[in-house]
């Protein structure tokens, strides 16, 4: 059963803004925030005095980037009619764009990240600038730079992405320039490794609609959507992969987040309170949607207003559903979000991908690994040989939940050196 979709009227606000970021300019339903006067401009204070500074270049338009386009007064949103096809991800009430940049390496490691942007913003329309870092074990989440994104340890890469919405139909902001400073700055608490929660899953169908990534969604597709930005991979990777499990262990699916929803777009529930963007007085682990299904949180509606239908915290492609976990119907399931653990990691370069109890292709198959999931590897052990698409190799890498993967299909590890089991 598909999730059902509906509209509505975003908040209305006024102004022309020389911002270090429109974070501020979240919906009056989320928690912990607040919306500015119309008009009022926002100055925050940039980096640290000798801290690395840059322009983020948005110049530049290309297949990863979404329903944006580069005008002459600057980077504006493309379409911004109701019914624009690349206009809004299937899960979100509004109109939206995002354009990714090119990773900068930074001249020393980093902690700590301030965006300012230069933009006129019209009554409704939203910009918000985000950043994420790379360190030993891949990238951070995507945080918002607004009073300066802070990692729990340092980061030598830092990439960005620009976020517009708009209302239905309602006038796009132009974003002239986003100027970031990299710095130093006392760590945030070290995350729990290899969260995992038991939410409830429903199926995405929408197949030929396009994710909040970019992508078409085909029929038997491959991924997952969680209701945050902060976990949404880029368009062709899997930097944010979720390890799904029926709760019976029996079946799983290794899947990279590729859109945004159920119902939520700012609800990054898998976080502490001291780092979830909203809903802060919700227990760590449960999904806003859930709260306002089973026990009436936030006048049980979700961010944007709408009644909440059912408690969902995850939306599965169709191919994870039916294949990867074989369900038949909507259901409870346990998610790792596997970007919180550390550890070695394996791309999968081809798949959907077998996993099997054993190392050899007689072995029982457990589940699916998907195309540029990005899978935990524990250690590895000699099996049989199997020739693909990378190497012809006798190499089978155990997962951290004891099933094996054949290193034929796996086009590069990253995070640490694998050990022999």
């Amino acid at each position: 059963m598909k999730r059902p979709h509906c509209r509505i009227p975003s908040v209305a606000l006024v102004a022309t803004l020389s911002l270090l970021l429109a974070a501020a300019l979240l919906p009056a339903t989320s928690a912990g925030r607040s919306t500015p006067a119309a008009g009022t401009p926002i100055i925050l204070t940039a980096g640290a005095p000798g801290g690395e500074r840059w322009n983020a270049d948005i110049s530049v338009v290309d297949r990863d980037d979404v329903n944006v386009r580069r005008a002459a007064a600057g980077l504006r949103l493309r379409d911004v009619r109701p019914t624009g096809h690349r206009a809004r991800s299937p899960h979100s009430a509004v109109a939206e764009g995002m354009l990714l940049t090119t990773p900068r390496t930074l001249a020393r490691p980093a902690t700590r990240v301030h965006a300012e942007i230069s933009a006129s913003i019209p009554a409704g329309a939203t910009v918000e600038a985000q950043v994420r870092g790379w360190r030993t074990a891949g990238w951070t989440e995507w945080r918002a730079a607004t009073d300066g994104a802070v990692f729990d340890r340092p980061v030598t890469q830092v990439q960005t992405r620009v976020v517009l919405t708009a209302p239905d139909g309602g006038a796009t902001a132009t974003v002239r320039g986003v100027r970031l400073t990299a710095d130093a700055t006392a760590a945030a608490s070290a995350a729990t490794p290899g969260r995992t929660y038991r939410v409830y899953a429903t199926r995405i169908g929408l197949v030929g609609e396009v994710t909040a990534n970019g992508r078409t969604v085909q029929p038997r597709d491959h991924f997952v959507a969680l209701p945050s930005r902060r976990g949404l991979s880029p368009l062709n990777t899997g930097d944010y992969t979720v390890r799904v499990c029926t709760t019976s262990g029996a079946r799983c699916e290794y899947a990279p987040v590729w859109d945004v929803g159920p119902w939520n777009t700012r609800d990054d529930y898998w976080n502490p309170s001291s780092v979830r963007e909203n809903w802060k007085n919700l227990p760590q682990g449960r999904p806003e949607a859930q709260a306002a299904y089973q026990s009436g949180y936030n006048g049980g509606r979700d961010q944007f207003g709408r009644t909440v239908l059912n408690p969902a915290g995850i939306d599965l492609a169709d191919g994870t559903f039916w294949d990867g976990l074989r369900l038949t119907t909507n259901a409870w399931v346990d998610v790792a979000y596997l970007w919180t653990g550390g550890g070695p990691r394996g791309v999968v370069g081809d798949g959907p991908l077998n996993i099997r109890s054993g190392a050899s292709t007689s072995y029982a198959v457990r589940g699916l690994a998907a195309r540029l999931a990005h899978v935990p590897i524990q250690c590895y052990v000699t099996g049989q040989s199997v020739a693909g698409p990378y190497r012809t190799t006798t190499r089978w890498n155990r997962l951290a939940t004891g099933q094996y993967v054949s290193h034929a299909y796996i086009s590069g590890v990253y995070g640490g050196s694998v050990p022999v089991c």
